[in-house]
C-alpha cells in the first residue's frame, strides 16, 4: 500500500471562457523565456549584444518545435498512421510529444541561420545558451505531468506518481520520470556553468558538455519509462539515440580543445564597445562624489613675546 505519493492533476486545460490555457503549453513558453533571459546574460558577459540572443531565437524557437514534433512523429509513427488512428492528431503538439533529439537538431538549424545573419559564430551562441537550455527542459518536463504521460515502471516509492484511469494507461502509481528528468537537467545546467566558468569553455565545448551529460540522464531515465517504443537488440529507440550523441559530444570536445583551444576573444562585433559604453554611461549617470576634504590649515601657534634680555653692566 503506498502511503505518499505525488498526484496527477485531474486535467491538464483550464478554461478562460472560451479559450483553452493548456498546461503543457504553458511549460514549453516559460522555459523558452528562461532559457532566452539567462542566455542573454551569459552572452553580454562574454562580450556580446543585448538582445541578440533573442533575436536569433526567434528563428531557432520555431524550427526546434518543428523538429521536436516531426522527430516524434516520425519515431511514433504507429500513434498516427496506424489503422483506426486518425493522421490529423499529429498536428495536436498540445497534447504533448516533442523529441529532444529533433528540436536540438532542426533548431540548431534556425540558429545558424540566425547567427549568420547578425554575423556571429554559432558555437560562441550554443555556449551562452547552453545552461538556459538545460533549464528549459528542466521546466518543459513539468508538461508531461500535466498530460500523464511519459512516466516509469509501477512502484510504491513515497515519491511516486499516482496515474489516474485514460486511454492508453491504467490506474496506478509509476516511477515519476519527469521529475528524475527535471532535476537531472538542473543539474546539468549547474554542471555546464561550474565547467564554463573553470575551465572557459569556448568554440561550442560548453554547449558539447550539456549535450553530453544531458544523453547519461536521458540513457537510465530512458531505460525506467513504460511507455510504447520501438526497441533495437532489447533497447528502446531513445537510449540508441543518447548513446550516439553522447559519443559525438564527447569527440567534439576533444577534436576542439585541440583544434581550437581557449575561449573566442571576440564573440560578436561591437558587443565589447557597446558594453564599455554601458559602464561610461552608469558612471556618468551616477552623482558626483564628493572630493576629500582638504586637511584644514593647523592654527598657527600665538607667538609670545619674548622679553629682551637685560644687558650685563
Amino acid at each position: 500500500m503506498t502511503l505518499a505519493f505525488i498526484p496527477s492533476p485531474s486535467t491538464g486545460v483550464l478554461h478562460l471562457g472560451p479559450i483553452p490555457l493548456r498546461g503543457y503549453a504553458f511549460c514549453i513558453i516559460i522555459g523558452v523565456f528562461v532559457a532566452v533571459w539567462y542566455g542573454n546574460k551569459r552572452w553580454v558577459a562574454r562580450g556580446g549584444r543585448t538582445g541578440t540572443v533573442a533575436d536569433i531565437a526567434v528563428w531557432a524557437v520555431p524550427f526546434g518545435l518543428v523538429g521536436g514534433r516531426l522527430y516524434h512523429v516520425i519515431t511514433d509513427y504507429q500513434l498516427y498512421f496506424s489503422d483506426g488512428e486518425d493522421w490529423v492528431n499529429a498536428f495536436k503538439i498540445w497534447e504533448g510529444g516533442l523529441g529532444i533529439w529533433g528540436a536540438i537538431a532542426l533548431g540548431a538549424v534556425g540558429a545558424w541561420i540566425g547567427c549568420r545573419r547578425r554575423g556571429i559564430p554559432l558555437p560562441a551562441w550554443a555556449d551562452a545558451l547552453a545552461p538556459g537550455i538545460a533549464f528549459a527542459q528542466a521546466i518543459g518536463r513539468w508538461g508531461n505531468w500535466f498530460n500523464q504521460e511519459l512516466y516509469g515502471k509501477p512502484t510504491d516509492l513515497p515519491w511516486a506518481l499516482k496515474i489516474s484511469e485514460g486511454p492508453n494507461r491504467i490506474a496506478g502509481t509509476y516511477h515519476p520520470t519527469f521529475l528524475y528528468e527535471s532535476l537531472w537537467c538542473v543539474g546539468v545546467a549547474f554542471l555546464v556553468i561550474w565547467a564554463d566558468r573553470r575551465f572557459k569553455l569556448g568554440h561550442g565545448r560548453a554547449f558539447a558538455l550539456y549535450v553530453a551529460a544531458y544523453c547519461v540522464g536521458r540513457f537510465w531515465i530512458e531505460y525506467m519509462r513504460v511507455d510504447e517504443a520501438h526497441h533495437i537488440l532489447g533497447l528502446r529507440l531513445n537510449d540508441w539515440t543518447a548513446g550516439g550523441v553522447f559519443l559525438l559530444a564527447v569527440a567534439y570536445i576533444v577534436i576542439s580543445s585541440k583544434l581550437r583551444p581557449g575561449r573566442e576573444e571576440i564573440v560578436e562585433p561591437g558587443g565589447q564597445d557597446e558594453a564599455a559604453q554601458d559602464v561610461a554611461a552608469q558612471d556618468e549617470a551616477a552623482p558626483d562624489k564628493p572630493d576629500a576634504a582638504e586637511p584644514e590649515d593647523e592654527p598657527k601657534a600665538e607667538s609670545a613675546t619674548v622679553e629682551p634680555e637685560p644687558k650685563k653692566a
